[in-house]
């Protein structure tokens, strides 16, 4: 059985630069149009399996070109696909992304075969789940399978990471099961009701998220860095400065090499650390899967940034 378990999206990423994001019925000519392999969960296990984790992927795509192209590349990169479900005369997600010459991103999705991953869909990948150490999951598929997977892996002691994005309410029920939870400000903010503008009040949603149960609270702060809190003592773990091409995977790379550190019992700063430098890579880079990093790019720059 493999050591990480990662459930998630699989989407195909229609990718447009542009000079910023046009106002409502402005018109702007973009360039360098791609369609680019993304999905949290499936930038989050590329991630792992190129850092070189044990890794098997659960997932939804379409019986389409892209859905196929995608599954094969991700054997390439490692990954044990078995838990991928092809689905019948349905499209593999989408996302249309606009990348503006800062750097920033505007993203909109279509679930498509992500909206089937349903609770019932993973009833054969439970036992997958309750052999692994850890569990990393995001919030791009139904909550019915995040909730039940979450719940087995707590049964079982595997360790839950949740990743909790795109940003909303989730149920105490599912917090109860999170081991470690990796939102930024925005998806903090969403789940606490606080602002996060400063240390004070980063700290004032960690807590609110350990009295939901959860030990570990990494609130992704961007350039910044992470600040991390356990039971209730925190600290900012700082990130690299790098000049940002694209930034549309870099919190999912940053999860999937964060437990992919774990995983090498690495304490947990330097786990954030060896994951900083690798989201630091990929803002470097354009697109999703193509800007991730492999394991010894990441080496190569730790060396260079001590």
């Amino acid at each position: 059985m493999n050591k990480l378990v990662v459930l998630g999206s699989v989407n195909a990423d229609h990718v447009l630069q542009v000079p910023s994001f046009p106002r409502p019925g402005e018109t702007l000519h973009g360039r360098n149009y791609q369609v680019i392999p993304g999905g949290k969960g499936a930038n989050q296990a590329v991630a792992a399996a190129r850092l070189t984790a044990d890794i098997a992927f659960i997932a939804s795509v379409g019986d389409d070109a892209i859905g196929a192209q995608m599954c094969a590349a991700f054997q390439r990169d490692g990954i044990n696909i078995e838990g991928i479900k092809v689905q019948a005369n349905c499209p593999t997600g989408i996302a249309i992304i606009q990348v503006a010459d800062s750097g920033e991103n505007s993203i909109c999705l279509a679930a498509e075969a992500n909206a089937l991953l349903t609770a019932e869909a993973i009833a054969t990948d439970l036992t997958a789940i309750r052999a692994a150490d850890y569990l990393l999951m995001q919030l791009e598929t139904p909550p019915c399978a995040i909730e039940l997977a979450a719940k087995v892996a707590k049964e079982a002691n595997t360790q839950v990471i949740l990743n909790p994005a795109p940003a909303r309410p989730l149920s105490e029920a599912l917090l109860a099961c999170v081991d470690i939870i990796t939102p930024n400000e925005t998806e903090a903010e969403v789940l606490t009701g606080i602002k996060v503008c400063d240390d004070a009040s980063a700290q004032a949603a960690a807590d609110k998220l350990h009295a939901s149960g959860i030990a570990t609270v990494m609130i992704t702060l961007g350039a910044r860095g992470v600040w991390l809190s356990q039971q209730g003592q925190g600290e900012l773990i700082a990130g690299f400065k790098v000049d940002a091409t694209d930034t549309t995977a870099a919190g999912d790379t940053f999860n999937g090499a964060f437990v992919t550190a774990l995983m090498e019992a690495m304490p947990l700063p330097r786990a954030i650390k060896f994951a900083h430098a690798a989201a630091a890579i990929s803002v470097t880079r354009f697109g999703a899967q193509t800007s991730i990093p492999t394991r010894a790019e990441v080496e190569q720059f730790l060396s260079q940034h001590p």
